[in-house]
């Protein structure tokens, strides 16, 4: 039986978009994890989990329009952070967009329920590399919003 042409193009051009799919599907679960152990390693001030998903050249901007450069000033501000400014965080990825298959940006709504009944709604910005086989972050945008 022979196949139509048009069949035959159909079906390889087809089915690497279908794979592809779910390739990214699983890749941006893994952005969405990424997002998540952060979130968990500041609330436990995990310095392990924290040195194992950060880049050593992290940097993060945060609301206040502090700059922190590299591993050992974003840690230790976002330690510092978590102890000044108690309360729960919580991070929810609301879009990952990939920019090539090894780095994507996460969006996140970022808020922090403060010990006193008040809360910061903010916007998180990660930006993601794969570096040796694992995702990473290598840059934090924090955002409070004007209005």
């Amino acid at each position: 039986m022979k196949l139509p042409p048009l069949l035959i193009f159909i079906l390889l051009y087809t089915n690497p978009c279908t794979f592809a799919q779910g390739t990214e599907d699983k890749t941006e679960q893994q952005i969405v994890s990424l997002v998540d152990q952060y979130a968990l390693a500041r609330a436990e001030k995990d310095v392990d989990l924290l040195n194992s998903i950060l880049m050593s050249d992290v940097d993060q901007l945060v609301s206040n329009g502090e700059w922190r450069r590299g591993m050992h000033e974003s840690m230790e501000g976002m330690l510092h952070s978590s102890t000044r400014q108690p309360g729960s965080r919580s991070l929810t990825v609301e879009k990952v967009r990939f920019l090539t298959p090894e780095c994507a940006i996460a969006d996140a709504r970022y808020q922090i329920d403060n010990a006193d009944g008040t809360q910061r709604k903010m916007w998180s910005t990660f930006i993601a590399v794969y570096h040796q086989e694992k995702w990473k972050i290598a840059a934090i945008r924090n955002m409070l919003p004007a209005k």
